[in-house]
């Protein structure tokens, strides 16, 4: 609505529309208008255009537009009917505050030509706006100690609206200690005043809520309220005061050092710097007390500052007193009595006296060893003591009296089995968890001459080559003593025999302290190839113990011997003679291939390969080819062709009888064959050609019976030796001493290719080079017979010498590989 102030009758008016163009065509026209805050979108607040006397049709074409200064576009204008209405939502506490006017300055703007509107509208106050305090709690301190009809101001609310809309009035919510009142405060109103009516006590009633309540008078009425805390401040009317007079703690020694003892609880019903408390010890407690425990002044805690041992002292008593800060400061007290509890924290100690060492291994059952005892501070379960032995001994514990022990002898000692034994006495106290300690003590077992002397094998063989140098040493006895010192210390010496005519002694010897075997002399195998004896091992005991061991001295053949050449059979007829002496033989010329001249025999005093002989035929000095030969292991000289009239009439032949050994010794044969016709008759070859078949007969019948008998006894020897080595085998030690081993697995061979070995006979050899088990052949000869007819049809390489190569020569060696 258009307030157009001293212009109500109709004379103003027209003077104003007479002076309005005047006015507007300066810039100085001003129109005012009024709007309620809050007002809806298009509400009308005035006719614009025609209060500004504009054409509606000049509104466009003259650029018509309204400016806001600080407004924005709170206010539009309709070009279309020139009203001016709400555009946006006006706040008058937004835009004026608590100002009691508020308006919107607004300016028109038309051109053609320019002309400039000054438009004001006031924005009236509604009540929109509730009164408000400024927090939702006051807190109100008040001493305890203040007087009736004190006043206490608080602070009032505050209403955003105007005029009536902000008349605030107070009210306080119902008690029995407070009024409320008013007062009023030049140009800001009234202002609320709690006013004392009954005196206050901090420990009745520490504080009060009330609770404010400010109503504005606007149509219709809001209201606000505000918390009131009133909090009664303290006086020091008070004495501290522990909530126990006498406190019992019971702890454990051994705590760690700030270990917590006990925390003291101390109040006083004052407040603030009156309730502020701080704990000491009494001056009557003594500086030892003061050591062990330390009280924190604040808290009142009391920690351990010391070790506590139980062994010292088992209690301790303490005086504290409590001391407010007020003014005048008062004072509490209390007493704490502390029991200190036995800990396991002591192990056992243990205290062994020897009385009997060292014990002689045939001491009796019973015998005192040692006598042990124990103890332990600790107090009941944690200082009882029970003890044992670890590990198992022949000892055992016997309880004497209260901690005190005997260890005796429980069990027989036996020095080789166990010669010392280490003893360990375990005391174990009866804590929780148990404590214990141990102590050892070596008891040393005696020896007695309780063992003889042991050796390893109860036969010994031993391998010695002949012709040895004399003193040379052979083999080394060695006897085991299980005992010790002079129990075990052992001396040898020869068990004394007769070997032959002769004594042991000078044959062998022994030292006494080493056990080295010596040969005393040269040994020779054709002499001697066994020597069988004893060596007894003694200690220095009392009484001496003793044992013996056999030994088997084999003595191996060396080739020291050279063939040796016999006489023809029958006494040596034709000219012949032993050793190395021409032979003479007379031969017919009529004779054909393959006829046996004679034979060459001879002899060899060692054994095995050097005593098997071979013969070879030496050829003629001429060069010429001889219509003889010789067989290779018979010593036969046969005709190789039918002799014809350009052969010599004396022949001589060169035969070398050679052994095996190494190095190999020969003989030399010479025989001379005298070649005559068929019509010559010589008496003295006539004889020896009558003997030689007649011996040839005779030696054929012979050989036929006793192929048959040696050919058994062979199944019987190859039986008796195979047993015979089966059963060394069996009972004999794998790596005997001196590189001695076990026979192997004999091989038989029955060979008449090979001939015959002179002069041999039945030995056992053992060549051993100390890798693998042995190997043991048995090699058999045949004896040979002068051939027969089936003998001359190509098989005299096959036949072996007869006489005294007619034997069977049986040879067992034994290699270690």
């Amino acid at each position: 609505m258009v307030n157009k102030k001293g212009y109500n009758n109709l004379t103003w008016r027209l003077l104003l529309w007479l002076l309005l163009p005047a006015i507007w065509e300066a810039g100085s026209g001003q129109l005012h208008y009024s709007v309620p805050e809050e007002a809806k979108h298009g509400t009308f607040v005035g006719r614009i255009a025609q209060d500004l006397g504009l054409e509606l049709t000049e509104l466009v074409p003259r650029l018509f537009r309204v400016a806001s200064k600080g407004g924005g576009d709170l206010l539009e204008v309709n070009l279309q009917n020139g009203i001016l209405f709400v555009n946006g939502r006006i706040d008058r506490e937004e835009l004026c505050g608590r100002s009691a006017e508020c308006s919107l300055h607004l300016e028109v703007i038309v051109d053609r030509p320019l002309q400039v509107f000054h438009v004001e509208v006031e924005v009236k106050d509604i009540n929109d706006n509730p009164p408000m305090f400024s927090v939702t709690e006051q807190k109100i301190l008040i001493p305890e100690t203040r007087l009736l009809d004190s006043r206490f101001p608080l602070e009032g609310a505050s209403d955003a609206d105007v005029g009536e809309n902000a008349m605030l009035t107070y009210k306080l919510s119902s008690n029995e200690f407070f009024i409320l009142e008013t007062m009023n405060k030049k140009d800001k109103g009234k202002f609320p005043v709690l006013v004392l009516r009954k005196l206050l006590d901090r420990e009745e009633n520490p504080q009060l809520k009330l609770l404010l309540i400010a109503t504005d008078g606007g149509k219709p009425e809001f209201t606000a309220s505000v918390s009131l805390l009133i909090l009664v401040l303290d006086a020091n009317d008070n004495a501290p005061v522990f909530d126990r007079s006498v406190y019992e703690v019971k702890m454990y020694e051994n705590q760690a050092n700030q270990t917590l003892l006990i925390w003291l609880n101390a109040s006083d019903s004052d407040e603030g710097i009156n309730k502020e408390l701080v704990y000491s010890f009494s001056s009557l407690v003594p500086d030892l007390v003061r050591r062990k425990f330390l009280i924190n002044e604040r808290t009142g805690e009391i920690r351990i500052n010391d070790a506590i041992d139980f062994e010292d002292s088992n209690n301790y008593e303490i005086q504290v007193d409590v001391t407010d800060k007020g003014n005048p400061p008062m004072a509490g007290h209390c007493t704490v009595l502390v029991e200190i509890l036995d800990e396991n924290d002591n192990s056992p100690e243990i205290v062994i006296t020897s009385l009997a060492l060292p014990v002689k291994e045939d001491a009796q059952l019973g015998t005192v060893i040692a006598l042990v005892r124990v103890s332990d501070k600790d107090y009941g379960e944690n200082g009882q003591v029970t003890c044992s032995l670890t590990p198992a001994t022949p000892f055992k514990l016997v309880s004497t009296f209260k901690n005190y022990y005997s260890l005796v002898l429980d069990s027989a000692l036996d020095r080789e089995t166990i010669s010392d034994y280490k003893v360990v006495v375990t005391a174990r106290d009866g804590g929780s968890p148990p404590l214990w300690a141990t102590a050892s003590m070596s008891v040393e077992v005696a020896d007695v001459n309780d063992n003889a002397p042991v050796f390893a094998q109860a036969e010994y063989t031993v391998f010695v080559k002949e012709n040895n140098a004399p003193g040379s040493h052979i083999f080394t006895v060695w006897a085991r003593d299980a005992d010790a010192q002079e129990n075990a210390r052992v001396s040898y010496s020869l068990v004394e025999r007769r070997v032959g005519e002769r004594a042991l002694s000078s044959y062998v010897s022994v030292h006494a302290e080493s056990g080295k075997v010596y040969a005393l002399q040269p040994l020779d195998h054709e002499e001697l190839e066994l020597l069988q004896f004893q060596v007894s091992a003694r200690d220095a005991g009392v009484p001496a113990l003793g044992s013996n061991v056999t030994l088997q001295v084999f003595v191996l053949d060396e080739n020291d011997n050279a063939p040796a050449l016999l006489g023809p059979p029958g006494g040596g007829g034709g000219g012949g003679g032993g050793g190395g002496g021409a032979r003479s033989e007379v031969l017919w010329r009529s004779v054909g291939a393959g006829h046996v001249v004679t034979k060459v025999r001879a002899v060899d005093a060692d054994s095995g390969y050097n005593a098997w002989l071979s013969y070879e035929l030496q050829p003629a000095a001429a060069g010429a080819r001889s219509p003889f030969r010789v067989g290779l292991y018979t010593g036969e000289i046969s005709t190789t062709r039918a002799l014809d009239e350009a052969d010599a009439a004396r022949q001589r032949l060169l035969v070398l009888v050679k052994d095996h050994g190494e190095p190999a010794l020969t003989a030399t044969a010479t025989v001379l064959v005298s070649l005559v016709d068929s019509g010559q008759s010589p008496k003295l070859s006539l004889r020896a050609s009558e003997g030689a078949v007649a011996s040839e007969a005779t030696l054929v019948d012979v050989n036929v019976y006793l192929i048959i008998a040696i050919c058994a006894v062979c199944s019987l020897l190859v039986l008796t030796l195979v047993l015979y080595v089966a059963l060394r085998c069996s009972g004999a030690a794998v790596g005997r001493s001196e590189g001695a081993c076990a026979p192997g697995k004999p091989v038989l061979v029955c060979s008449s290719a090979v001939g015959s070995w002179s002069y041999s006979q039945q030995r056992r050899q053992r060549v051993c080079s100390g890798e693998g088990p042995p190997k043991t052949d048995l090699m058999a000869f045949s004896p040979s017979f002068t051939p027969g007819p089936v003998a001359n049809m190509g098989m005299e390489d096959q036949s072996v010498g007869g006489d005294e190569s007619g034997k069977v020569g049986f040879h067992t060696f034994t290699y270690c590989f």
